[in-house]
């Protein structure tokens, strides 16, 4: 019986015959831990190793993201454990000021196809984008790992969805994953691996990967892998990590729990309504719902090609007044990316507020935040209730949340 792509990567980090449903011990390439978590791993790891250092110091980092630099004394002193015992283990920080820690570890090709990564992060999972198996897991086991190098795993099924059909301008590929959530819901991809295939999926960018399998955490799935690829994707990689990619393709008959085909033809913009980013409609059905804020980033859709799109829809025109648009980069080089190209220019003169790279809105105490009856469009992965704050978040690309700051209200670029 032939390995997926998921059983495959996994094969080459352990000594045990791996298959569906089975516990394996795995080797694992990087292990790092967030400015949240962070400070409990060092707790869990000082009272279980004392002064033992990590398995490996070049394999182990510490990334902040979430409240960076820090709003609260209570994220200040968790920096500050992490930073100490980061000293004292001569492992490396990705500090305040680096930006997301999944899309660093990519920039920096730390996280790259067929390696292994896990971290305190539940969308860690968004490195599948470049065929690399991530995985968030709690403060104890990344301690362990930390100590150990290696971690256990139940190997889970594998879903293969095909997707027929392909999409254009207007849709982007923030509207393809929320259209692909709203067919998958949380029931079919729960607690498995998905290989997506189709030329739609096959034909995007990084950063439109990085959207798409971004939000395979919610649908409830462990990691999301786009086994095809172009040549362009390729260069994109290795320009940006300077890693040659080397992507896993699942073998001819690997054995899948469910195959399903998804017609995308005719594909356009989609929005997420609260409370569920699976509540899904065309934003046709949603136009005219006034909004008070918009934001645009995350590690969803914080990319350079995002808030370039944005940036197209915003210049040379004005946010309308009395709405406010909050624009948060995923990291220092994508920030340094939008200077470069003129789109911080652009944002700015529209209106928009900029902040420093981070994960701004999913943290309390940063940017992206609602109070009571605010209504906001996000570019974001979740809008449960109370994710936000008290408001009402809506889940959208970055072109429709730049054209629903300039008329107040959920639009497309089509109301221009």
């Amino acid at each position: 019986m032939g390995k997926t792509v998921i059983e495959k990567i996994i094969q080459g980090h352990t000594v045990e015959e791996v298959k569906p449903g089975k516990i394996v011990w795995m080797d694992l390439d990087i292990r790092s831990a967030r400015d949240f978590g962070g400070p409990n791993v060092v707790k869990n790891y000082e009272r279980e190793y004392g002064e033992t250092p990590v398995a490996d110091k070049k394999k182990t980092y510490f990334t902040f993201d979430l409240c960076v630099p820090p709003s609260s004394l209570k994220y200040a002193d968790n920096q500050q454990i992490c930073r100490k015992f980061a000293r004292k283990q001569g492992i490396k920080v990705f500090d305040v000021d680096c930006g997301i820690g999944s899309h660093v570890l990519v920039e920096e090709g730390l996280a790259q196809a067929g390696t292994t990564v896990v971290g305190t992060d539940s969308h860690m999972n968004i490195l599948g984008a470049v065929g690399c198996f991530g995985q968030g897991m709690g403060d104890v086991d990344i301690a362990f790992a930390f100590r150990s190098g290696k971690t256990w795993f139940e190997i889970p099924e594998t879903v293969k969805v095909l997707l027929k059909g392909s999409f254009s301008s207007p849709a982007t590929a923030k509207d393809l994953t929320l259209y692909i959530l709203k067919k998958l819901g949380t029931k079919k991809a729960a607690l498995k691996a998905v290989e997506f295939y189709g030329e739609a999926v096959k034909n995007l960018t990084l950063s439109g990967r990085i959207t798409f399998c971004s939000m395979v955490t919610e649908m409830a799935g462990i990691i999301g892998f786009i086994p095809e690829f172009g040549d362009s994707l390729k260069s994109e990689i290795k320009d940006i990590s300077g890693i040659k990619f080397s992507h896993h393709q699942a073998e001819k008959d690997s054995s899948y729990a469910d195959e399903v085909e998804i017609d995308i033809s005719g594909l356009v913009p989609q929005v997420a309504v609260p409370f569920s980013p699976d509540n899904v409609q065309d934003v046709s059905e949603l136009k005219g719902v006034k909004i008070d804020t918009g934001f645009i980033g995350s590690c969803t859709n914080g990319r350079t090609e995002d808030l370039a799109l944005a940036a197209r829809i915003l210049q040379g025109k004005k946010i309308k007044e009395g709405v406010t648009l909050k624009v948060v980069p995923a990291t220092r080089r994508v920030y340094k990316e939008i200077l470069e190209k003129g789109i911080l220019e652009d944002l700015f003169r529209s209106g928009a507020v900029v902040s420093n790279p981070g994960c701004s809105g999913c943290a309390e105490g940063h940017m992206g935040l609602t109070g009571e009856g605010e209504v906001q469009i996000s570019t974001g992965n979740r809008n449960f209730a109370g994710k936000q704050g008290k408001g009402k978040t809506y889940l959208a690309s970055p072109v429709v949340v730049a054209a629903s700051c300039l008329f107040g209200s959920i639009s497309s670029q089509e109301d221009l």
